[in-house]
């Protein structure tokens, strides 16, 4: 693989998996040093890439593994400990509100991890990297209509999930 085919067909991808990473990770640092570690491993792989037939939708994944090993890290587990007691003062009202959301959002990211990959993957670029729904066909090779069923599926399941959990 020359260095021009790589930087015109994953270099052309930078804004869209950026924008995947960011929306995962919501800093946009951490999103920046995900793109960099996904451009290394791409480099480094570069010779493999050539039997990649979605070049795009093979970076999206990538990202996405990237931003999930990255929060389920310690490093990430310590930034959200800073984070909690920076901005959640002991005597306020909307401290426990504030707690009680970012509980519930934790809650969805790992029932989203516990879906089946093809629904994770579609609620991803759909809900996360706000990828259309022909997007999302042209990226997963799905059909329009199991776009739709995933996407009804996987939001049926976080429905009934958060249901449940209101309950216990």
């Amino acid at each position: 693989m020359t260095d021009g085919y790589f930087k015109q067909t994953y270099y052309s991808l930078h804004p869209k998996l950026y924008r995947v990473a960011f929306a995962i990770l919501k800093n946009t640092e951490d999103a920046e040093d995900i793109l960099q570690d996904a451009y290394c491993k791409l480099w480094d792989d570069r010779e493999k890439l050539v039997d990649i037939h979605k070049p795009e939708a093979y970076c999206v994944t990538l990202v996405k593994h990237l931003c999930l090993d990255f929060l389920r890290s310690p490093k990430a587990m310590f930034y959200d400990g800073i984070m909690d007691e920076a901005d959640f003062p002991d005597h306020s009202a909307d401290a426990e509100t504030a707690l009680v959301n970012k509980e519930t959002i934790a809650q969805i990211r790992t029932m989203i991890c516990r879906l089946p990959e093809k629904q994770q993957r579609i609620l991803d670029l759909r809900c996360f990297a706000d990828c259309s729904a022909e997007e999302i066909q042209k990226i997963t090779g799905e059909s329009p209509e199991n776009v739709r069923v995933l996407l009804s599926r996987a939001r049926n399941t976080l429905r009934m999930k958060l249901k449940l959990t209101k309950y216990d």
